[in-house]
């Protein structure tokens, strides 16, 4: 019938093409350019952790001490490589062809400077960059499991197991969060693991929460009363049919809680409490603070820098794919 009467009209914008959730979604980012500039960020950051996780295990194979941990105190302090003379340091009585080549090799040895030390800083954010995306995917992998699993719990049972998992986050969330953290650290050990645990086991609650009240909101659907008419079980209903409908928060909540977990990993290195005997960008910041004095700021600026874009491209990442998953939001343009 409806063939019938739309029959011989001519199509309306859209109508011929049926795009899903995602796809819709996809096409509204790619015509953000803030959104396509941080894509580029957060990709090239991606690769500079690939990079860094390659050469790390290629050193630790071959049993080798990599060359952005060896000193090397003839050349520490260098400034980057755009503040220093492409001919400084060439003998007299080179010819002014070989000084020149010699002098750009010179320079594109330490593009990003050297600290105090001797040892290469580009080499060294690039391996900043390797633990900071090993903490936010490993720390991600341990929270997002946790809130998904109480907050779908929580919220399609209700009653008693509502009660106990809402106790469970409500007395997570009374405590001190960086405490929390701390205590958790200490007690595994230093190192990634205590990271890895003290991050991942205190920063499920957020996402705990939403996942509740969502599923509760889900539950008193038409498809779910469908599916429980039909004998479906609790869990298949949980999780085939109500998380893949608000499975884009568990996307959203992963693109805001990554430089979170950034941030907190840092600042436990910054304190000593975290990544020992590798180059974390905590690390850094700690050893370069200390050299700001004598004027060697380079360290301190290229690190802030990374962190300042790396955080700031996730977040505004993750803000417009909520305007973009949100049905809410969504519907503003109709």
């Amino acid at each position: 019938m409806s063939d019938v009467l739309t029959e011989g009209r001519p199509a309306e914008p859209g109508q011929g093409e049926s795009r899903s959730l995602w796809g819709e979604a996809w096409a509204q980012l790619r015509r953000q350019r803030r959104v396509r500039v941080c894509l580029w960020i957060v990709a090239g950051f991606t690769a500079m952790a690939l990079y860094g996780e390659i050469v790390f295990r290629w050193h630790q194979v071959r049993d080798r001490t990599p060359a952005y941990q060896q000193p090397n105190l003839a050349a520490q302090y260098l400034p980057p490589s755009c503040l220093r003379q492409p001919w400084s340091g060439a003998p007299d009585g080179t010819p002014a062809a070989a000084r020149f080549l010699a002098g750009w090799r010179n320079l594109a040895q330490y593009p990003l400077g050297t600290d105090g030390l001797g040892r290469d800083v580009g080499q060294r954010l690039v391996q900043g960059a390797r633990i900071a995306f090993q903490v936010g995917i490993v720390t991600s992998l341990i929270a997002i499991p946790i809130g998904v699993l109480l907050g779908c719990l929580a919220g399609y049972f209700g009653g008693r197991t509502d009660d106990a998992i809402v106790w469970l986050y409500s007395t997570c969330a009374s405590i001190p969060g960086l405490l929390f953290i701390l205590a958790i650290a200490l007690v595994v050990g230093k190192g990634l693991l205590g990271v890895y645990l003290g991050i991942g086991l205190t920063t499920w609650v957020g996402l705990c929460r939403l996942m509740r009240g969502e599923v509760m909101k889900h539950k008193a659907q038409a498809y779910v009363l469908a599916a429980r008419a039909l004998g479906l079980s609790p869990g298949r209903i949980m999780f085939r049919h109500i998380l893949p409908n608000v499975f884009h928060l568990v996307i959203v909540a992963f693109t805001l809680r990554f430089p979170a977990a950034i941030g907190t990993e840092v600042f436990m290195s910054f304190l000593g409490i975290g990544v020992q005997g590798e180059p974390s960008w905590g690390v850094m910041i700690g050893n370069a603070r200390l050299r700001l004095w004598q004027g060697v700021w380079w360290e301190m600026t290229f690190v802030t820098l990374a962190i300042f874009l790396i955080v700031l491209a996730f977040n505004l990442l993750g803000d417009a794919l909520r305007d973009a998953l949100d049905p809410r939001l969504r519907t503003r343009g109709v």
